[in-house]
């Protein structure tokens, strides 16, 4: 396992000022952000500049990636009061461009999906403007709950495929690789106005030609957009870093994606699922 991390992964942090409003907010309206159960590296930058990553569905997964610092566990009530409070965030921050994603729920029937649906038509009344992305999990594949959510018409419906195939058993041991390209190819063939989104960790072991032929395969399922960012365990308990991919390799990463015809490509060491998220679309 490679113990210290190279310059190119050190993070800059930006002066507290929004941090801190956005936090005190957060914690006003009792709201979760994947930004924070994530241990993600963009935080302070992102809190910063008023955004946030809203997790619904409570705190506590059902599945047990083995790369993912979520509580599992025990899942908790649904809270009935949470697509308001999230609207009123989004009305309180200014947002123009909003990312909602949640813990996978696989003890609920519609598996989380109505709370979703929820969440975006409390967003609506405030703000006809304000773009919505939604990371979704899987659904165990019901084609019901997805339909759910897309017919709340979100902007954006992302589903992170995290890996390459060969690397499931041991990093995502409950999720399935051709039912994820089956989530997104379904959204394109129902609605092809909805603009579909993956992310991939890299780090993990994989080689490039699995990176390229998992990008050809969710370009063939009409995955629009793309994320690409290094692996970084949260802990000594998860999935080790097998290799620290170098800025160069994620260039080649981006012209690779490019090339098989995504929309955006977001390819670098710190990029996340929901980093920069507005301008994705933006550039698109």
């Amino acid at each position: 396992m490679i113990q210290n991390k190279p310059d190119w992964l050190r993070v800059r942090v930006p002066a507290k000022g929004s941090f801190d409003e956005v936090e005190k907010l957060l914690s006003k309206l009792s709201l979760h952000t994947v930004c924070e159960e994530a241990s993600c590296p963009n935080m302070c930058e992102c809190f910063s500049r008023k955004t946030a990553t809203f997790m619904i569905l409570g705190k506590v997964c059902t599945r047990n990636c083995t790369f993912c610092n979520v509580t599992k566990g025990s899942t908790e009530t649904l809270d009935e009061t949470e697509p308001y409070h999230v609207a009123q965030a989004v009305k309180e921050l200014g947002l123009k461009h909003v990312v909602i994603t949640s813990v996978t729920r696989d003890d609920l029937p519609d598996g989380g999906a109505g709370q979703f649906a929820a969440v975006i038509k409390e967003i609506r009344k405030v703000s006809k403007k304000v773009v919505i992305e939604v990371l979704i999990p899987d659904f165990g594949g019901d084609l019901d709950s997805l339909r759910i959510v897309m017919n709340a018409k979100p902007e954006i419906i992302n589903h992170n495929i995290e890996t390459v195939p060969r690397l499931y058993p041991e990093v995502r041991p409950m999720a399935v690789y051709r039912r994820s390209l089956d989530l997104i190819k379904r959204i394109k063939t129902i609605d092809s106005s909805i603009y579909t989104k993956s992310g991939m960790m890299v780090g993990l072991g994989e080689s490039e030609k699995e990176v390229a032929e998992v990008f050809a395969d969710l370009r063939n399922a009409g995955c629009d957009l793309l994320t690409v960012g290094q692996y970084l365990a949260p802990s000594k308990k998860h999935h080790p870093v097998i290799e620290y991919i170098h800025p160069d390799q994620f260039a080649k990463y981006k012209k690779i994606a490019e090339d098989l015809g995504f929309k955006h490509v977001s390819s670098a060491p710190l990029v996340r699922s929901s980093y920069l998220a507005d301008q994705a679309l933006m550039e698109s």
